[in-house]
């Protein structure tokens, strides 16, 4: 008999041999647990990309009344990567006279408060994505990912390669990944959302979704989240972290001890 790594159930679990890589940005939290319980109801790992962003409930996605929601995804084998501390958008690169880039122009703005245009120099960006780390590693006690997503995934190859000077490698997601929860619900009703993404997701796919969205008036999860999963899954598609991911796998891999 043969038992899976983690699984006490007497059944190994099968391989996950036609991946997708389901990615939650924070977001209002309003519909996190759903989140949580969705995923583990499939018996799922996703990546979670943490910012410090409002709150239905008043606070913040990484205050004290969050911390143990953070920490039982951790205990569950989730992954997780910064999305940037204050949900920084680039906007441009801010050059010398030399044309050095010496700065990054962005655009703060996560939920309900309103946007501030800021200039950060590359390692004042690189202290926003260690500070999620310090706070996740707080809340959880364990080490954040050596992973990143730049808020709507604006970059430069100046941003790119000042994150990685610290440590974080970008993520972004498939065209077919764009699960559409931030759009409105209006114009893209979740039906209209689900029926595409069924119909294009494929193996590789990262898929991108939120953790609440204030504009949308007609939530995404659970009404998407949920037949979406079963629907990937009817297709012989399964979920795996970006830890499995071929591109960010080696990123994960702690080093072996140099020998004396």
């Amino acid at each position: 008999m043969i038992i899976a790594l983690g699984v006490t159930t007497a059944t190994a679990q099968p391989p996950c041999d036609k991946p997708v890589y389901l990615t939650f940005d924070t977001g209002h939290m309003g519909v996190a647990p759903l989140v949580a319980e969705t995923l583990k109801k499939h018996n799922a790992k996703a990546t979670f990309f943490l910012a410090n962003e409002p709150t239905q409930a008043g606070g913040t996605t990484l205050d004290e009344t969050w911390a143990p929601w953070w920490r039982e995804r951790a205990a569950e084998g989730h992954d997780f990567g910064a999305h940037t501390w204050d949900h920084d958008i680039f906007m441009a690169d801010v050059l010398d006279a030399d044309g050095k880039v010496v700065r990054f122009k962005v655009r703060t703005q996560a939920g309900v408060n309103p946007p501030v245009v800021r200039e950060l120099t590359p390692e004042q960006y690189c202290e926003s994505l260690k500070k999620v780390a310090d706070r996740f590693t707080a809340m959880t006690g364990k080490p954040l990912g050596p992973i990143f997503r730049a808020p709507a995934g604006r970059t430069s190859p100046a941003l790119l390669n000042a994150a990685k000077a610290c440590g974080f490698a970008h993520v972004g997601w498939s065209h077919a990944g764009f699960l559409g929860d931030e759009l409105p619900s209006q114009s893209h009703p979740n039906a209209q959302l689900l029926e595409k993404a069924l119909r294009d997701v494929k193996p590789g796919d990262i898929l991108l979704a939120h953790l609440g969205i204030w504009e949308r008036q007609d939530p995404w999860a659970p009404a998407v989240l949920e037949p979406l999963m079963t629907g990937l899954e009817q297709r012989g598609l399964c979920f795996a972290p970006l830890r499995d991911h071929p591109r960010y796998a080696p990123l994960f891999k702690t080093p072996e001890p140099k020998k004396p």
